[in-house]
């Protein structure tokens, strides 16, 4: 299994989609993306998520959080050809 981290900002009136582009660096070629699994750290809502953009890159609509709080997301994958990845992302929260 391989895992990356990556960090963002949001508001917490926003309520947009982020995106985990599996596409670029991971999938060998004709690969996709066969299950998925997005948990969230308690505080910020997971409004959806699905497997988008031709079966490379799950999409994770988040809202909510508090000012000056992080939250993890997390986004596991399992591939076509069986295998698994894990990339973590921290959310910080604060008004823009």
């Amino acid at each position: 299994m391989s895992s990356q981290t990556f960090q963002t900002i949001k508001d917490p009136n926003e309520v947009l989609d982020y995106k985990f582009d599996w596409a670029t660096n991971v999938l060998a070629v004709g690969e996709t993306i066969s299950t998925r699994t997005v948990t969230v750290s308690a505080g910020l809502t997971k409004d959806s998520d699905s497997i988008t953009d031709t079966n490379t890159t799950v999409t994770v609509w988040l809202s909510g959080g508090t000012v000056g709080q992080s939250y993890t997301v997390a986004c596991r994958i399992v591939t076509s050809s069986a295998r698994t990845y894990e990339r973590t992302m921290t959310v910080r929260v604060q008004e823009r």
